[in-house]
């Protein structure tokens, strides 16, 4: 192999073992052993692990961050059309790639404030903003409220992306689901209130039991 083709190799080699195990359950020796090497060479080409892991995370990032990026950004499309595409892109990569997500998204939930998959969807939910504030406006509904609505917007698409990666074994179709999450976020838009109250539920008012003759 070149130079090159080794490094390549090794990326390969690390990103499936990272997915299935974490960085922390990978060691060096794993890597090395994988790709028919001695340990040497890995240290020769990144470093060590946190070098090669590094390199591993900046590739996955940069792959789901451009396909949503691009999503979002397509000439001429209406808001419908963009939470289509945008829920699409996401799961279209995790189909595609499913070693990457696992990395990308391992202790960096859509719950989480850190992380490279919380990165990623908070650019995307800086993007969507704009388009929130939009639709609101044409709405009646107070374009300040499109950042709540961005986040959890993001949150829905990104949780349900989530899930499917752990449930597809099921054969639920990526269509499918992206079809409900579409449902959810587009009809459950339109029917937005102007100004949403939340209505508690009252305190359960227990009835004594009545005496029986035998009190």
């Amino acid at each position: 192999m070149t130079r090159a083709e080794r490094r390549e190799q090794l990326i390969d080699v690390a990103r499936s073992l990272f997915a299935e195990r974490g960085p922390d359950g990978t060691s060096v020796e794993e890597i090395a052993a994988h790709a028919g090497v001695s340990k040497p060479v890995v240290y020769e080409h990144f470093g060590g692990k946190e070098g090669l892991y590094a390199v591993v995370v900046d590739r996955e990032v940069r792959r789901l961050h451009d396909a949503i990026r691009a999503a979002l950004t397509t000439p001429r499309a209406g808001a419908r059309r963009l939470i289509v595409l945008g829920t699409l892109a996401l799961l279209d990569y995790i189909d595609a790639n499913s070693d990457g997500f696992a990395i990308i998204s391992r202790g960096s939930s859509a719950t989480s404030a850190e992380g490279s998959f919380a990165t990623i969807l908070s650019d995307v939910a800086n993007r969507t903003e704009d388009l929130l504030a939009a639709e609101f406006t044409k709405s009646q509904f107070d374009p300040a409220l499109a950042p709540m609505y961005a986040q959890m917007l993001v949150g829905l698409v990104a949780l349900t992306g989530q899930w499917w990666l752990d449930h597809r074994e099921n054969g639920l179709d990526k269509d499918v689901v992206a079809a409900h999450v579409v449902n959810l976020a587009w009809n459950g838009m339109r029917h937005l209130e102007i100004d949403p109250m939340l209505k508690r539920p009252g305190p359960v008012v227990v009835v004594p039991a009545a005496s029986s003759s035998a009190d």
